[in-house]
């Protein structure tokens, strides 16, 4: 097999079946990690240091700072060296000649911490790596420990057994930093939900409930202290060995298997030999074997070094004690493991919308899901009704993934967050590239980016045959003449990127398409301060009545909530003034509009949550418009809710942190929303008539968002909406009669700004 570099050779690691459990039935593999170039760690230091120089944070050229006793320092010097970085790696005096050479020969500048502070060696050298970070200015610390790029590395890891094997009953692994067990197992999980996790520790380490033991003669696994990267969550069983056994276990492994590995494969090698004599025949069962034995020469291969330690004198068990938690062990023992009750899990959201559905996803994730909810913001003012919502609140640039990630590295350990998600259209790629970073539920980021650009989705619905208008792509003014003669006239021109009908305009003649074009390309950043795409979509006008399907994905499969039927403004703008839930639609139509969304989403590769796409029913049949992936804006799952009791919002929230939606409706029945709308531009000075609109039959809310003296305007945007109207009845007329009889009611008086005269 040829690769043009070191980096590209790493990964694609032998799997071997091991001779245990074959009597039984039972298939036993190892995964050999330990052949990458210089161990397991290849892999988490090729991610984390390409991650950081795509996210920048790693700049060219600049210092690499790492703590390691062993592959993890290796991994680095490998892939840093090869990027043309300086590496610097802090150790101590447990690191084995071995590997002190390689690292020296590689070209790295290695630090050896005297001595172990109250917390162990692993707290020396992160003292010692916190001075080398202040003395080398732009220096990039991996953080392996806290950093999701190291548990994110084992997704190829994972694919690779699921080439190979498909079905997996048990994954087992020993516990250093967290990365490659539960890199793993979460991918696994994934497909196989049923998959046991079962993690290796060694007896002095305090990472599942153990009393630490800094004195342990172990290497690559355990901690004095926790890890950010280690999920509990996924562990079912945690077997822990003594040093005795654990070097015992590895010389059993090369004379066994010949399998010269360290101490790590060794004491994974023993657990995977228990599994096989506990499994049901049929079962198969892996283990990740970490790292080969040749930095292990004067330790666990030596009669002398044993001879030093008194390790014969340690206890030696042949099989796991079966303890409960709380049992300190001194031998090998096993447990069937939970994670700790009082472990408080979180629900992230990358901003929010600013209808107040964001602040009652707040309240949601709190007091139905029971998770705590949080909000990154760039700006907490934003935001009306924040501080009732009780949420945490953490500022930082959410208009930077590498500011996102900093923010939730730095406060959250991984088990702590149970979901990312937003309630805003602008940050929906966002929060689905923090989804994946953390290797949590989500959309795959390429394709709501490709839904948020409506010059993309375009494409995509193009190659799948999906009924769209005709339209054209234009990136200078130059190019509208074309666009136009390509689309016809009238024709829709808007911004490929924007949200809530802004700067959407339907055009007669190509001077008025080529001017809302320049007016469009001129915008360099949106309502929220990110860079705008500086592209326009002009698009073939279809004339036809308008409609929303609200659907939900669940593992790729979409099923239809309801349709929405929806009214706009006249043109030249297209402002939604009235919806109808569900749509009075004849059962025909209403699933030639589902099936055409359906292959939309399909196109798209939507696979979790819920979608809102805008589609105007023509002569020639449904036309997708543009698909959203998130909820519906405009109160529409409101309409959802009171209508069939179907929860989308809660819903979102629950598919957000792994639950399955439940979209059985309870009832039905019809409901509608009246926008309230200016009649001129000016300064509104009274509104009268709520109560008695709130006084008509089936009225569930009249909302008044404008306060007198505000700014207002004819309907441009959504954005200019001033309020509106909320209706519940059985049928749909009765919905529309008294969204006309509140309306009615409603009066809006605009006076002229000051200074006008």
């Amino acid at each position: 097999m040829l690769f043009d570099t070191l980096t590209d050779a790493i990964g694609r690691t032998p799997l071997v079946r091991l001779r245990l459990g074959a009597e039984r039935g039972v298939e036993v593999y190892a995964k050999l990690e330990l052949q990458n170039l210089f161990a397991m760690k290849d892999r988490v230091a090729r991610n984390i240091l390409l991650e950081a120089r795509a996210l920048g944070t790693l700049r060219p050229g600049a210092p690499v700072v790492e703590s390691s006793s062993g592959t993890m320092a290796l991994g680095v010097a490998l892939v840093g060296r090869s990027l043309g970085h300086e590496v610097h790696i802090v150790t101590d005096p447990r690191i084995d000649p071995v590997t002190l050479a390689k690292l020296r020969a590689l070209g790295c500048r290695v630090h050896v911490v005297e001595a172990m502070t109250s917390h162990g060696w692993q707290s020396a050298r992160l003292e010692r790596l916190a001075e080398l970070m202040a003395e080398l200015p732009g220096a990039f610390w991996p953080q392996q420990y806290t950093n999701p790029d190291n548990p994110g590395a084992y997704r190829g890891l994972a694919r690779e057994l699921l080439d190979s094997l498909g079905h997996i009953d048990a994954l087992v692994g020993a516990v250093g930093s967290g990365g490659s067990l539960c890199g793993t197992g979460r991918v696994l999980r994934e497909t196989l939900p049923d998959v046991r996790v079962v993690g290796v520790d060694c007896v002095g380490s305090a990472l599942f409930g153990q009393p630490d033991v800094p004195q342990r003669l172990q290497s690559g696994l355990g901690n004095s202290l926790l890890p950010k990267n280690l999920d509990r969550l996924l562990v079912d069983e945690v077997h822990w060995l003594n040093d005795h056994e654990a070097f015992a276990a590895t010389r059993d492994l090369a004379r066994e298997q010949q399998i010269f590995g360290g101490n790590t494969s060794g004491s994974v090698y023993r657990v995977l030999g228990d599994l096989a004599r506990r499994a049901e025949p049929g079962s198969r069962i892996v283990g990740i074997l970490p790292d080969r034995g040749d930095r292990y020469a004067d330790t666990v291969y030596s009669d002398d070094h044993w001879e030093e330690h008194a390790l014969h004198t340690l206890p030696a068990a042949d099989r796991p004690a079966v303890v409960t938690p709380g049992t300190a062990v001194t031998t090998w023992s096993r447990q069937t493991y939970r994670a700790p009750d009082d472990l408080r899990r979180h629900l992230v959201f990358v901003e929010s919308n600013t209808t107040g559905t964001g602040m009652l996803a707040l309240d949601l994730a709190r007091d139905l899901l029971g998770t705590e909810p949080v909000l990154l913001t760039g700006d907490p003012g934003r935001y009306r009704g924040l501080e009732a919502a009780g949420a945490e609140v953490i500022r930082c640039d959410t208009n930077s993934d590498a500011a996102l990630r900093a923010a939730l590295q730095d406060r959250f350990r991984r088990e702590e967050i149970a979901g990312v998600t937003t309630t805003s259209d602008f940050y929906v790629p966002a929060a689905a590239r923090l989804a994946r970073w953390l290797g949590l539920p989500g959309n795959p980021p390429e394709a709501v980016t490709a839904c948020r650009d409506k010059s993309a989705l375009r494409a995509l619905l193009r190659r799948a045959g999906v009924h769209q208008p005709r339209y054209a792509v234009v990136r200078e003014p130059g190019e509208v003449t074309a666009a136009v003669a390509r689309t016809g006239l009238p024709c829709v021109v808007k911004p490929a990127d924007d949200s809530g009908s802004v700067n959407v305009l339907l055009c007669t003649d190509e001077a008025q398409a080529r001017a809302q074009a320049e007016r469009i390309l001129a915008v360099t950043t949106n309502v929220r301060g990110m860079p705008t795409a500086r592209t326009v979509l002009v698009e073939e006008y279809l004339d036809g009545p308008e409609y929303s399907v609200e659907m939900f994905s669940q593992d790729g499969e979409a099923v239809c909530v309801g349709i929405t039927a929806k009214s706009v403004t006249g043109s030249p703008h297209f402002v939604e003034h009235r919806h109808l839930f569900p749509a009075p639609l004849p059962a025909a139509t209403a699933e030639r509009i589902t099936e055409t969304v359906l292959a939309a989403l399909d196109a798209t590769g939507i696979r979790l949550g819920a979608t809102h796409t805008e589609v105007k029913l023509t002569g020639s049949g449904p036309a997708v418009i543009e698909i959203n992936p998130r909820p519906a804006g405009g109160m529409i799952p409101e309409l959802v809710r009171l209508a069939s009791g179907v929860d989308l919002l809660e819903q979102q929230l629950k598919a957000a942190i792994g639950q399955a939606p439940d979209l059985k409706p309870v009832h039905g029945a019809h409901a509608g929303i009246q926008f309230l709308l200016a009649d001129a531009d000016g300064v509104l000075d009274t509104v009268d008539g709520v109560a008695r609109a709130r006084a008509v039959d089936g009225v569930e809310a009249v909302t008044v968002t404008a306060a007198p003296g505000a700014v207002i305007r004819r309907a441009r945007s959504a954005g200019d909406r001033v309020g509106h109207v909320i209706v519940c009845r059985p049928g749909p007329e009765q919905v529309t009669a008294a969204l006309d009889e509140a309306r009615a009611l409603v009066r809006l008086t605009v006076g002229e700004p000051a200074g006008a005269r």
